[in-house]
Parts: structure tokens; C-alpha cells; sequence
């Protein structure tokens, strides 16, 4: 290995630590405060199972909705973050949970957990952001209508 090439892998392994430490700062505020953009790539590509776009200013317009949906709607909303690793030299996974209370008479109750998948490029900045959910949308959606259970 050349000295330039140990010099990049310590630099790659430095913007790694920042993205995780970023994430794992970041995520838990989602719906209250802005995320920082500086880990991501300008092309940033996004997919959930009801979204798909590429483009940070199309990335930064989906945590606005987030944030302000969030507010609207839910009286209560929290993104419980449990963990984030690196999974592979060029992967990031995140584990959470998305928990609230709708702004309803009868305060529907609305939960599911999913995981994102973030890719690195070479500079180790996030070129990929794939989220997965453990319920289809529809099965959410109908979380809305549902009064809570009671609890004895």
C-alpha cells in the first residue's frame, strides 16, 4: 500500500465517523429540527416505499415535509433511533422506530419499525439512502383509523 493510499484510507474512515456520528445525532430529532446535509452527496439518491427521487434539494424538501407533517398532524411523534453501524466498508445501517399520536378525537395511535440502508462513495459521502418499513403503507394508514386499545 502507498502513503497516498494509507492517507485516503484514514480520510475515508474520518468522513465515516462523521456520517455515523451525524446520523446518530440527527435521526432521533428528525421531526423537531433540520437534519445537516454536509454528510451527502449533491445527486443523493432517496427511496422508501412510497417515495423515490435523487437530488439534495429534493432530500431537504422530504425532512421539511417530515418535520412539518409531523407537526400537523401528530400531537406526539418521536424517531427512536436504536442503533447505527457500519455494516461494510461502504454501508451504513440504521434501526428505528417511528411512534405518535394522531391529532384525532379518538388520538389514534400510529407505530412501525423500518431500517435504512445508507451507500458511500469513494469520498465517503452518501450517494444512497434506502429506507425499508416493516408493514406495507397501507397497514400505517390504517393505524390512523383505529381507536387505542385500552388499557386495564
Amino acid at each position: 500500500m502507498l502513503k497516498g493510499d494509507i492517507l485516503s484510507s484514514i480520510e475515508y474512515q474520518k468522513q465515516v465517523a462523521q456520517a455515523l456520528d451525524t446520523l446518530k445525532a440527527d435521526l432521533p430529532t428528525l421531526f423537531e429540527t433540520d437534519i445537516s446535509y454536509d454528510i451527502y452527496r449533491k445527486d443523493v439518491y432517496f427511496q422508501d416505499p412510497v417515495n423515490k427521487f435523487k437530488g439534495k434539494i429534493n432530500y431537504r424538501i422530504i425532512f421539511w415535509t417530515l418535520r412539518f407533517h409531523g407537526q400537523l398532524f401528530f400531537t406526539e411523534i418521536f424517531f427512536d433511533l436504536h442503533d447505527v453501524t457500519q455494516t461494510a466498508s461502504d454501508t451504513i445501517l440504521a434501526n428505528w422506530t417511528v411512534r405518535g399520536v394522531l391529532r384525532v378525537p379518538w388520538k389514534a395511535q400510529i407505530f412501525f419499525n423500518g431500517y435504512s440502508t445508507y451507500k458511500l462513495d469513494e469520498d465517503g459521502l452518501i450517494y444512497e439512502h434506502i429506507d425499508s418499513w416493516d408493514r406495507a403503507p397501507g397497514e400505517i394508514l390504517k393505524q390512523f383509523f383505529r381507536k387505542p386499545e385500552a388499557i386495564n
